[in-house]
């Protein structure tokens, strides 16, 4: 895939200048944390240093009063209470955030995950007859909820309440819960708008804490939780989120809870865990109950407090995850085939497909494997309970759920946000739907979306390389959206020693006129350019012919030794 190099604006040179003799840093430093908000030491402190100190007050986020006045006279009364949650990573830490919490103090409550197949996302009807017909006259709602209209009305026809805690952007219409905390809604003051489902859920137990006269420090074992909901929903890293994803990685890093200990073992994670290998490794774990069989697996896991019974019980999550990954292969292979005959007759700007075999589980990561190859908005779906239910994700800027807010006449119901969402709709609208869909994408999409875009922070000389820069861009993270890992540029240089690995990557130092450094550069993503049947990648890196690079700087360690190496995000031949 061909990217589009963008370089990062530059900051004035004045306050490059100030910046970088009020903390002691480079000018390159200082325009990269410039550019991420820190132009002052006060800030920067903040940044390198964050607090807990720091979080908001939850009870500025609106209806939280009314929240903890519910919970208590439930507590008061003795009445049970069922927290429940969404199926996926951040629904089901949430869960088991606010579930472990209350048991704390409280032994009349339980958990409930609605069925992926049987009873759809989010509140369903049969979760709500389940909570009347059991006694429970409590629901708190985790990472779900927003747009339940009907279904939080039938419960309060059955005399449940609910208690939503969502962060998914609400209609026009909110549910007539007890109490409806999303910073989203448009009369929240809450400061911050870009907490996970589980951030919410942490809000809430917060703000229970701090009414109950619960020490604070008691909420950080919890931390571990959040950050996995904060790495896997992909939610900005800045502000709150950034704050918690920074004590939870040292949490989750020291002390994990048995649950995430056991997948870490088995993800065999034995280096400092970051944010990439939640997503990437964690996150499709605790996914995958979810996606083919029941998630109930997934919180049950992440609440074990033996880790013995944690681990086989991650066992059983890795075996579900490796059927899960075979089913994700084999569909994005017919989605791939699809996508390749529509092509022959006419040029799109979306995607949107259906099949009605296709495994409801993983149509979500097929329509992020179908970005990857063919970025585009993309929507998958596929049919269930005799309708056509489908997953969306989006390409960089554009809004696919205002895209799919204009196809609502089409749709039984939609959810989601702007860079994935939800939806449901009679399986005879599915043509009328790709038409229209594509119409409405046509219509806003731009030429700046129909490439990924590579943001470069600035441009380095080889001899910058070394270990003082690098312990600085160490101290940036936790990486991810909002405060992205720093993007390099290497210009005019050429290789020497080139190797392929596996016949997937590459390998070769890099050098620069007037250089001494020769780094070791990792083309991981290389493959296809290295398997082309003439290898050109390969001769012109070996005939030594000038190229730009851009590359993130990372630390490898090999028998007792570490060295800083360039792991390449593209490169570009003269």
């Amino acid at each position: 895939m061909e990217y589009v190099w963008r370089q990062t604006p530059r900051a004035s040179s004045q306050l490059i200048e100030q910046l970088g003799k009020e903390i002691n840093v480079n000018p390159i430093l200082a325009n990269m944390l410039i550019n991420r908000g820190v132009e002052s030491f006060e800030t920067a402190k903040n940044y390198f240093r964050p607090s807990l100190s720091q979080l908001h007050d939850p009870f500025l986020m609106k209806d939280m009063t009314a929240a903890i006045d519910r919970i208590e006279e439930a507590i008061a009364n003795e009445e049970k209470i069922l927290v429940y949650g969404d199926y996926d990573v951040d629904g089901t830490t949430a869960v088991a955030l606010v579930y472990s919490f209350l048991q704390t103090f409280y032994d009349q409550v339980d958990f409930y995950i609605p069925d992926r197949y049987k009873e759809g996302y989010g509140i369903s009807d049969k979760g709500v007859r389940f909570a009347a017909e059991n006694d429970y006259k409590l629901v708190i709602a985790l990472d779900c909820g927003i747009k339940a209209i009907e279904k939080v009305a039938l419960a309060k026809e059955l005399g449940v309440d609910f208690i939503i805690c969502d962060h998914h952007t609400p209609g026009d219409e909110l549910p007539q819960a007890v109490a409806v905390l999303d910073a989203k809604r448009n009369d929240c003051d809450y400061p911050y708008k870009e907490l996970s489902g589980a951030g919410v859920g942490f809000k809430l137990i917060q703000a229970l804490a701090k009414r109950k006269g619960i020490d604070e420090s008691a909420l950080y074992s919890y931390l571990d939780l959040l950050v996995v909901s904060i790495a896997a929903d992909i939610v900005p890293i800045t502000g709150e989120n950034r704050i918690l994803a920074y004590y939870g990685l040292d949490r989750i890093n020291n002390t994990p809870r048995p649950g995430l200990k056991a997948l870490m073992l088995s993800a065999k994670i034995e280096k400092e865990i970051g944010i990439s290998d939640i997503v990437f490794k964690i996150g499709p774990r605790i996914n995958a109950s979810g996606r083919l069989e029941h998630a109930k697996a997934s919180v049950e896991l992440l609440i074990s407090t033996d880790l013995d019974l944690a681990i086989e019980r991650a066992k059983l999550v890795d075996e579900v995850n490796t059927t899960r990954r075979n089913f994700d292969e084999n569909i994005t292979k017919e989605a791939f085939e699809m996508i390749a005959e529509r092509e022959e007759s006419n040029s799109w700007n979306s995607t949107v497909l259906f099949k009605e075999d296709w495994h409801k589980g993983v149509i979500g990561i097929v329509a992020s494997r179908c970005i990857e190859k063919y970025y585009r908005p993309t929507i998958i779906l596929t049919e269930s309970n005799g309708k056509a239910t489908g997953s969306a994700r989006s390409v960089v800027d554009f809004d696919i759920y205002e895209a799919i807010a204009e196809c609502a006449d089409l749709l039984d119901q939609f959810g989601g946000h702007k860079y994935a969402a939800g939806l449901t709709l009679p399986v005879e609208n599915v043509t009328d739907f790709q038409a229209m869909f594509e119409k409405v994408v046509k219509s806003r999409i731009e030429e700046a979306h129909r490439k990924p875009v590579i943001e470069i922070d600035d441009e380095l000389l080889l001899d910058q390389i070394n270990y003082k820069f690098y312990n600085i861009l160490k101290q940036m993270a936790p990486f991810g959206p909002g405060n992205t890992e720093p993007i390099l540029r290497i210009s005019q240089a050429y290789a020497e020693n080139v190797i392929i690995l596996k016949d997937k990557h590459l390998r070769f130092n890099i050098v620069q006129d007037g250089q001494v450094t020769k780094p070791v550069c990792l083309g991981f993503g290389l493959a296809d350019r290295a398997k082309d049947p003439d290898h050109t990648i390969v001769k012109m890196l070996q005939g030594k012919m000038r190229f730009d690079i851009v590359a993130e700087m990372r630390e490898n360690f090999f028998r007792d030794k570490s060295s800083l190496q360039l792991y390449v995000k593209d490169i570009k031949f003269d």
